[in-house]
């Protein structure tokens, strides 16, 4: 038995998320299908974290567990072969030691929110971005953002469905980066609850137009009550970059 690591990129839109589903396709049912194709065995693909439907990945790490002898490059391009036409791609495979866990052994996650401004509909980013009709003040949005950083209790900021055993995390990135028609907001943490992400970005977007203040923001996190959030964010524009691990 050799353990593989894989880097995941893929596009969320077609999929109810990463965690096979009995209502629909996922991403992890996806290279599971591709793995028994050339493996012929049914292995379970382990991933740094669950994202929601709609949600993309541009790194996302996950392992596997395959019987038959393979390299992993051969392993990499097999799986590309067999995914298709799902839009899913595996952009490096790895051995990686049996005790290595792409859930468990991640010390960091890192996301990005993108916010597209623009007037004009979205066409080919339609789904791959929140489009908010301007004017955003970044400059506010990212005075708001500040207001969350360090170690909280994050419990206005979690999904009523979340299944954590603690809303304590620490927030160590939410930086708000506007390039033009476009604002990112980028989140690091050892791990999410779940909707924290897009939680924390419907409430800076609150901030950017006006409608909450900085303070606002401190007010909702020390409530600790999920009824006060004032917006939850759709998945179109959250993207999983990578996830972090120990040095070897």
């Amino acid at each position: 038995m050799t353990r593989f690591a894989l880097t995941v990129e893929f596009d969320g839109r077609p999929f109810m998320g990463w965690q096979r589903q009995d209502h629909g396709p996922s991403v992890q049912q996806a290279i599971e299908d591709a793995a028994f194709a050339v493996t012929g065995e049914r292995a379970t693909v382990h991933a740094a974290g669950r994202t929601d439907a709609g949600v993309h990945g541009l790194g996302m790490r996950a392992h596997i567990d395959i019987e038959k002898p393979i390299t992993a490059f051969r392993l990499m391009e097999a799986l590309n072969a067999r995914v298709r036409p799902n839009p899913v791609a595996i952009l490096d495979c790895v051995e990686v030691p049996d005790d290595w866990h792409a859930r468990f052994s991640c010390v960091a996650r890192h996301y990005e929110y993108r916010i597209s401004t623009r007037r004009a509909p979205l066409t080919w980013e339609k789904g791959l971005a929140w489009r908010v009709i301007p004017p955003l003040d970044a400059t506010l949005m990212a005075e708001g953002a500040a207001r969350l950083l360090g170690r909280h209790d994050f419990t206005t900021f979690r999904s009523a469905h979340c299944q954590a055993d603690s809303p304590l995390r620490t927030l160590d990135r939410l930086e708000v980066v506007a390039d033009g028609e476009r604002i990112s907001v980028f989140a690091s943490a050892r791990s999410f609850l779940h909707h924290q992400v897009r939680s924390m970005v419907g409430c800076i977007v609150l901030v950017g137009q006006g409608r909450w203040t900085p303070d606002d923001m401190t007010t909702a996190l020390e409530t600790r009550d999920r009824a006060a959030l004032g917006l939850n964010a759709p998945s179109d524009g959250l993207f999983f970059l990578r996830a972090d691990y120990p040095a070897a």
